[in-house]
């Protein structure tokens, strides 16, 4: 067995999802691994990642439309708000999504499904510097 580590930087421009998918695979093409498991996760706690349709850009709006529904912004609403009213929220969203993906690997190619991309999903409303690691392991 055979193990990878890479860094990826996200710049995000706030609230959205960001399609990271073209960004991971030209970091495997680095990598001397045909079989195997990828590991993708994000270093925060208030940004995660999504397996999302890459179609259809409206999917995007509508989570995000979705989210800000269940999870709203507001001062008031959360006890802790000492990083703005966006902060709670975004640490909810964060748990109810995922902050770590595992995608397979064959013939060195992640074996997404055909609408299938992978998403930063940034949950603040400034911009954000977002560190993604992504580990492989296989032969």
């Amino acid at each position: 067995m055979r193990q990878s580590l890479h860094r990826l930087v996200v710049e995000t421009h706030g609230q959205g999802l960001v399609e990271i998918t073209a960004a991971i695979k030209e970091r495997l093409v680095h990598v001397d691994i045909n079989e195997g498991l990828l590991t993708v996760y994000c270093r925060h706690t208030s940004a995660s990642l999504l397996i999302q349709e890459n179609a259809d850009p409206d999917v995007c709006k509508d989570l995000q439309t979705f989210f800000a529904k269940i999870v709203p912004e507001g001062r008031g609403l959360y006890v802790h708000e000492s990083e703005g009213p966006d902060d709670m929220p975004a640490h909810i969203r964060a748990a109810l999504t995922q902050t770590q993906l595992s995608i397979p690997m064959r013939d060195g190619e992640l074996l997404l499904g055909t609408w299938q991309g992978i998403y930063l999903f940034e949950h603040r409303r400034e911009p954000h510097r977002r560190e993604i690691v992504l580990h492989v392991i296989g032969e």
